[in-house]
């Protein structure tokens, strides 16, 4: 464990390339006021180490790292901003991109090769494209009718990403075409986090303030795949496992982090009751198998 005193971590992920390590976006006041930092983290033998922080003067959401550059990173935050970072530089941002009117609550980075593209979700109701190498973004989604809490890029199908928002539906959208590609009614309350399985195109998961986890086949989405209840508040993150088809992991408003696998009859597989706050950031390795 490592704390961060006076900040309230928002979303953690580790980095692509260095095993142990992990960025962390984080905010002063759960968010409310005050300033966020960006704090990359290490793991070695004397546990976890500060390695850099950059402050920003709102609130950090979310961090996303670069996909072609070890060093870059990206954040999103409450000012309506996205900042790009180089963690081999003590002095930042590279560049800001402030075109969202509200909040940026998620900033993802597109995995799937030969397309570098960056995809933000903003309380303004909108989803905006971007190309880093480009000073502004590329295309604004609008269809939402409530706040967006969660964009994620397909690991599989270029182009392609999620939106998870506040008037309780998912949407798929394809950069490529007009509109969106597919709504889905998933909860009958307010949708904070979505995440695409590893191993099927077609699987998409979602949490909810309802307390549930559901899964769907997005070739029938009439009825959820799966329903994973356990939580007893809101769940503010869910992501699938790197290594295993069926596993996947969920954090809440509880404090709690629960593992599931939804090919079981009984699917939760473990609470963790480590955190004394509300525990918003989650992630798994790609490099350490079991490591959260």
């Amino acid at each position: 464990a490592l704390r961060l005193p006076g900040l309230h971590g928002y979303a953690v992920e580790f980095s692509p390339y260095w095993p142990g390590r992990v960025a962390c976006a984080a905010a002063q006041y759960y968010g409310i006021a005050g300033c966020g930092t960006l704090a990359v983290l290490e793991q070695n033998e004397a546990g976890i180490v500060l390695l850099r922080s950059f402050d920003w003067n709102d609130g950090l959401f979310d961090v996303t790292w670069s996909e072609n550059n070890e060093h870059v990173l990206i954040t999103s935050s409450g000012d309506g901003s996205l900042q790009i970072w180089d963690t081999a530089k003590t002095k930042g941002p590279l560049q800001v991109y402030k075109e969202h009117t509200q909040e940026v609550y998620s900033v993802d980075w597109s995995q799937t090769r030969g397309e570098q593209l960056v995809v933000s979700g903003s309380w303004d109701q909108t989803a905006k494209l971007w190309d880093p190498a480009v000073g502004k973004s590329l295309r604004t989604f609008k269809g939402h009718e409530g706040v967006i809490y969660s964009t994620i890029w397909s690991p599989h199908i270029p182009g392609c990403f999620a939106s998870a928002s506040g008037d309780q539906t998912v949407r798929v959208w394809d950069v490529k075409a007009p509109g969106v590609k597919l709504v889905i009614p998933a909860h009958q309350a307010e949708i904070l986090s979505c995440d695409w399985c590893k191993y099927d195109e077609n699987l998409l998961v979602t949490g909810a303030v309802d307390c549930s986890l559901k899964g769907w086949d997005l070739r029938n989405v009439r009825q959820p795949l799966f329903i994973l209840l356990g939580h007893t508040y809101a769940i503010r993150r869910v992501k699938f496992s790197p290594f295993h088809a069926t596993l996947l992991a969920s954090c809440s408003y509880d404090f709690t982090v629960r593992f599931w696998d939804f090919s079981k009859p009984n699917p939760l597989l473990e609470t963790v009751e480590h955190h004394t706050e509300f525990t918003c950031g989650l992630d798994l390795s790609l490099h350490n198998r079991g490591q959260v």
